[in-house]
């Protein structure tokens, strides 16, 4: 064969290949769902206010306002969900063997997961807070403070509970117990002056006893909550995206801000009008 025909007939031959448009093995996660009709969602079910059973043994908390969240920007329907109830170390195998669609279960951002699973923007920032009772001796966390060792704090038993506790009140004596239940007995008895734990349960715990306990006003050790999907499908952490910053932000803000009220006790205020805030 003519050596010149031949490198023409392969220059044609690269040429279609570059112009064609490209067929892609695999569809988004977004055109998958959206076939099927339904969310799938995993979370958990035992830990309040973010994902328990309610009397009528129907899955509610914070997480699952989330996943509804999302179900609602994908059918206008936010109970088109599949629940998989996945306990903490089931949350990211379950989104890369694609057992989930997406995991929303007070899951903290960290780089070593974030080389596992693709996280979406925040929904909420954790911190540990200081629960007092309301006509305790206490007024807040400057009168914790300025109280130095004669201040006792009940906190959940682990090995960085004293440390932790120490960052914000390096004086006080530390009491650790093997349960929630008894570090807010030990408040409640006098055992303790105050508790550390986890904002988001302190928040939980005074709407639940309106009036008998009130927050310190003081945080600290922030962790970062998103949900997690699988890794390298873009359209699909977009989607998700959009569909939470605008429950934050935007048109959705109403269902977001009722979940904040009823998990947290707490009235959210509306996003500016005019320039976006986030840019701000």
């Amino acid at each position: 064969m003519n050596l010149s025909f031949r490198a023409g007939a392969l220059s044609l031959a690269v040429s279609a290949a570059l112009f064609a448009t490209p067929v892609l093995a695999d569809g988004s996660k977004l055109d998958e769902v959206i076939a099927r009709g339904h969310l799938i969602l995993g979370t958990g079910s035992t830990n309040a206010p973010w994902h328990f059973k309610s009397a009528e043994d129907k899955l509610q908390g914070f997480d699952v306002d989330m996943g509804r969240i999302i179900a609602k920007a994908l059918f206008g329907d936010p109970d088109k969900i599949e629940y998989v109830n996945q306990s903490s170390d089931a949350r990211i195998p379950n989104i890369t063997t694609d057992k989930v669609d997406i995991t929303c279960q007070f899951m903290t951002v960290t780089g070593e997961r974030a080389q596992q699973i693709a996280f979406t923007i925040p929904y909420y920032r954790e911190g540990v807070g200081l629960m007092l009772k309301g006509d305790g001796q206490y007024a807040d966390y400057a009168a914790l403070k300025a109280a130095g060792s004669s201040v006792t704090i009940s906190v959940l038993q682990n090995v960085y509970a004293e440390a932790m506790v120490h960052a914000a009140l390096p004086e006080a004596t530390v009491d650790q117990y093997e349960s929630v239940d008894l570090i807010y007995q030990a408040l409640e008895s006098g055992r303790a002056d105050a508790v550390a734990t986890d904002q988001s349960s302190l928040a939980w715990y005074m709407t639940q006893n309106p009036g008998r306990y009130k927050d310190a006003g003081y945080g600290w050790n922030p962790q970062t909550y998103a949900c997690g999907v699988k890794r390298g499908d873009q359209d699909w952490l977009n989607f998700v995206n959009t569909a939470l910053h605008e429950a934050m932000t935007g048109v959705e803000f109403d269902f977001y801000a009722t979940s904040y009220k009823t998990w947290f006790g707490k009235e959210l205020t509306p996003p500016q009008i005019g320039f976006p805030v986030e840019y701000k």
